[in-house]
């Protein structure tokens, strides 16, 4: 070949490169969809697991925390996530028609499902603006099984690792699992006691940091204890606090998300010692006459306590006093997982139209979860249960367990098989597995997502 061809070809190959890097464009990498500093202390799971993955903890939107995502847009005054979530599943709740006796002798129906439900989808767009330290999240949440969907966000400041603060849509820090491990659990939803101890999300601020080395805190102060179904007309003066510590001693973390189950396969035993505190005080939020629209606490016997004759035949609380403290404590090790959490809660100041029998409602109750992956990154095994010594000596239990395989080889996509005997459920909820008065068999089948 003549050098003027050579020198063509090597014109055109130039000119080719150089049109292709405007073209082509870029791969777009997955990474934390809430970036945040790097922290003075640089603990990271890498010398205790196997995994070689890392994302900051998720210590305060709960339920709300984005997943990972793919970068939309990523410059240095501002970035743009998307991520998503979505669960498709089937629960049988057996048997189909029976009935339960409530404190006061009271018959009651149990209004059990067998469905098939799209039952859950998020879709999160989170980043930053102007600076890493100051990140926003905007939610679009649905729950197809009430046709509810609802769009909110979180906005918040980090300052240094002592003190970071901000203002959205909060849980109440009343329980472990409100601490931003979902959906990494062993079932899609929360188990029995945990669920009918906890309290809510609302609209609030926060305050959060790690002051002393593997020890975090975090404080919430938020309009009520559940705002869903809540609208701002029905709202009261009073204003829920709860505060949340947690104590990582051996690693400084509990793995991704401060999830259930060890799925990164511990090294090192990661141990998690915490509690959760709340107070609220709680009103019906609609008219005597009216049914209530706070639908977050339960009685042992699964009635709300502000429906007609829930603590007295012919009266109605129109007001009460929620306060909840619970101790929680974890460990993992070589895919082994243990969890274990107990509650104290109190209803007073209970105010009604009519005369009471009681002054005050006062239940604890504890619950036990253990897990093993049988095999690496593909299949866990978990058994789980809890009991609850309550006022009125009906002392509800639950004992089950269940299988999660991990088609991926990753915690984004798991197929989930769940079962668990109960015994006169006192939780109530369309969002989870329970309902009220329940003593039989509850059967789950799905599959979720997130990323």
């Amino acid at each position: 070949m003549k050098l003027w061809h050579l020198v063509i070809v090597r014109r055109f190959i130039v000119i080719g490169v150089v049109a292709g890097r405007f073209v082509v464009p870029p791969p777009v990498g997955a990474q934390d969809a809430d970036p945040r500093p790097a922290p003075i202390d640089t603990t990271t799971p890498y010398p205790h697991t196997r995994d070689t993955t890392f994302s900051w903890p998720t210590d305060i939107a709960g339920e709300f925390t984005p997943g990972s995502g793919f970068d939309i847009i990523n410059t240095k005054k501002g970035s743009l996530n998307i991520s998503l979530y979505g669960l498709f599943r089937y629960v049988n709740q057996s048997p189909a028609d029976h009935f339960f006796t409530d404190h006061l002798g009271n018959v009651r129906q149990v209004n059990t499902v067998n469905s098939l439900n799209w039952h859950r989808t998020q879709i999160w767009l989170s980043g930053f603006f102007f600076t890493p330290r100051f990140r926003y999240t905007i939610t679009s949440w649905s729950l197809p099984t009430t046709q509810q969907a609802l769009v909110f966000g979180l906005v918040q400041y980090y300052a240094n690792r002592y003190f970071q603060f901000g203002a959205g849509i909060l849980p109440s820090l009343t329980a472990r699992s409100m601490s931003g491990s979902w959906p990494y659990w062993g079932g899609s939803d929360r188990q029995m006691t945990e669920e009918f101890f906890r309290g809510g999300f609302s609209s609030g601020v926060f305050v959060s940091g790690e002051p002393i080395n593997r020890l975090s805190y975090t404080f919430t102060i938020t309009n009520n204890l559940s705002q869903l179904g809540v609208v701002q007309a029905n709202d009261t003066p009073d204003l829920t606090y709860s505060a949340s510590l947690k104590w990582q001693p051996t690693t400084g973390e509990f793995g991704p998300r401060g999830g259930f189950i060890d799925f990164e396969d511990h090294t090192t035993p990661a141990t998690r010692f915490g509690l959760n505190i709340g107070r609220s005080h709680e009103s019906r939020y609609a008219p005597l006459g009216q049914p209530p629209n706070a639908n977050q606490i339960k009685l042992s016997d699964g009635v709300n306590p502000f429906d007609l004759g829930a603590l007295a035949d012919g009266v109605t609380v129109t007001s009460l006093t929620y306060k909840v403290f619970s101790l929680d404590a974890g460990y993992k090790l070589h895919g082994f997982a243990g969890q274990a959490e107990w509650w104290w809660r109190k209803l007073d100041d209970l105010q009604a139209d009519g005369p009471l029998p009681l002054t005050s409602v006062n239940d604890r109750g504890g619950q036990l979860q253990l897990s093993q992956m049988v095999i690496p990154r593909t299949l866990a095994v978990y058994v789980g249960g809890g009991y609850i010594w309550d006022q009125f000596d009906r002392f509800p239990w639950e004992a089950g367990g269940g299988l999660s395989y991990y088609p991926s080889y990753t915690r984004s996509w798991r197929l989930n098989a769940y079962a668990m005997h109960v015994n006169k459920s006192p939780a109530a909820s369309s969002f989870g597995y329970y309902v009220a008065g329940l003593t039989g068999t509850i059967f789950s089948l799905g599959t979720d997502i997130l990323f």
